[in-house]
């Protein structure tokens, strides 16, 4: 059994509580939270777990082997920080830092103390995920062109971060994991609308050295609620609509042909349409935080890297920091760096 402390029960702590609760490889023994009356409300219906709102309690206590933080972003840091030179196996709720010098520092801690550094991006977990992530190593899509996605609804207004970095990071895991290359370039506009100097509408395009390109619409100022996302390939198309729950993903036998004749001595490009059939393919529906959760306890026990490791949220702050600077930039190409102590440039506008 893995002892862990929750650190953090105002909106996420409390399912990773309850999934720490229930998974058979893990006991939850301790929640923090400065707030001792959400403590107590979180804490009602798990008798025996200790609580706390100095999270040094946790990490002075020997026989807690994790914790798990769900705190503002601006605080994941020095928590991890301090919980990695405690010996503590650390898991973060997204994004894993706030900037790329914060990412680069906890992974490397990590590593030096020979402890296991998760980000929890919960969307990997997911079986709509998983299965996009089959149809695409299988090849049933043909050669992946691009990924376009909207993520839109009314609030929730953050205090310490824009929208790109609140909701953009369940998209950048997404294509980190089911993509098997690297973004070069980000351009990203946005504009605040709320007075705080905070993004809360962003569009932002990601360049491949491939012809493969994805967009992300972020928004907190929508009338209705979207979670759709388009992925179109060279032989087949894919929509994933993560609120049809009937038909979360349809596969369409859709797409185009192109060739170049030679007709009257001048060459034609000619483009011929093709339309098949339509399938909805079966969506495990066990719940995604279970998984992490599990993922979390058996990178632990098997001394693995996890499916969502530190190395993965660092990939993800790299994207947001040159985001950050794209924005800055009104829109402009920002080079995603992945050297160390590498500088994100400007390419043009």
């Amino acid at each position: 059994m893995i002892k862990v402390g929750v650190i953090g029960c105002g909106y996420w702590g409390p399912n990773l509580i309850r999934n720490f609760v229930s998974c058979p490889q893990t006991e939850l023994v301790w929640a923090c939270d400065l707030n001792e009356n959400s403590l107590k409300g979180v804490l009602r219906p798990y008798q025996g777990v200790k609580e706390t709102t100095d999270f040094n309690q946790i990490l002075q206590d020997k026989d807690v082997d994790a914790v798990a933080i769900a705190t503002p972003v601006y605080t994941h840091y020095d928590i991890a920080k301090t919980s990695l030179e405690h010996g503590k196996h650390v898991l973060v709720e997204k994004p894993l830092a706030m900037n790329v010098a914060e990412g680069k520092a906890l992974v490397e801690l990590a590593k030096k103390n020979e402890l296991q550094l998760m980000c929890d991006h919960t969307y990997c977990y997911t079986g709509a995920v998983r299965k996009i992530k089959d149809i695409i190593t299988s090849g049933d899509l043909g050669k992946v062109l691009y990924f376009d996605s909207v993520r839109v609804n009314l609030g929730l207004f953050q205090q310490d971060v824009n929208v790109v970095w609140d909701l953009a990071p369940h998209d950048l895991s997404i294509i980190d994991h089911i993509i098997d290359e690297k973004p070069e370039y980000v351009s990203v506009h946005g504009m605040s609308h709320a007075g705080n100097g905070l993004e809360n509408i962003a569009y932002i395009s990601l360049r491949f050295k491939s012809r493969f390109i994805a967009h992300i619409h972020v928004n907190w100022l929508s009338p209705v609620k979207v979670r759709k996302t388009m992925i179109a390939g060279s032989d087949k198309m894919l929509v994933w609509d993560d609120l049809d729950q009937a038909e979360i993903i349809k596969i369409y036998d859709k797409g185009i042909n192109a060739k170049i004749s030679e007709r009257e001595k001048k060459r034609q490009f000619l483009i011929s349409y093709r339309s098949g059939d339509m399938c909805a393919p079966r969506i495990e529906q066990t719940e995604a935080l279970s998984l992490m959760v599990k993922e979390f306890a058996d990178c632990i026990v098997e001394k693995r890297p996890a499916l969502t490791d530190g190395e993965a949220g660092l990939q993800v702050l790299r994207i947001l920091e040159a985001s950050e600077r794209s924005i800055n930039a009104d829109g402009a190409n920002v080079r995603i760096e992945y050297s160390d102590g590498g500088t994100n440039g400007i390419l043009s506008h």
